[in-house]
């Protein structure tokens, strides 16, 4: 069924729910491969002084998608404020030398992700996430031209 748009506002209340799920499946892309980057993270490395707490293996966090204002934003990030039980480094430290491919600020090898750098490289750097963006926008019947 054809909807009369007659202003701008009208275009935007009838976009927001494409948008909304458009901008929740990018985020879920962005937090699938952050999390499969800290999972590779921790198999790069098999610490033998100590027991791990797992804390920044959990630490990924996806924010549902909301409209403020004439926009719709989600979020992906790092919580640095739940790994607290690290030795002489908090989250902050941790996280940065994860995205230098260091455990707790030893280079342990080349097969160590840069944790955040490698999960941007693999959906902004690269072009993925505007390929799903296109995508869905043209299964919900938009066109687009690339």
């Amino acid at each position: 069924m054809a909807k009369h748009i007659r202003n701008m506002n009208e275009l935007a209340k009838a976009l927001q729910p494409v948008m909304l799920g458009m901008v929740d499946e990018l985020a879920e892309r962005v937090y699938e491969t952050l999390n499969y980057f800290l999972q590779e993270y921790y198999n790069s490395y098999d610490p033998k002084s100590y027991r791990r707490q797992y804390d920044f293996l959990r630490s990924a966090v996806k924010v549902e998608p909301k409209v403020k204002g004439n926009k719709v934003i989600a979020s992906v990030y790092i919580d640095t404020d739940s790994m607290s039980n690290y030795y002489n480094a908090t989250g902050k430290q941790v996280v940065a030398w994860a995205s230098q491919g260091k455990h707790g600020g030893l280079d342990t090898g080349s097969n160590t992700p840069h944790v955040w750098d490698d999960t941007m490289k693999e959906t902004v750097d690269n072009g993925e996430l505007l390929k799903l963006a296109i995508e869905y926008l043209k299964s919900r019947g938009i066109s687009v031209r690339n």
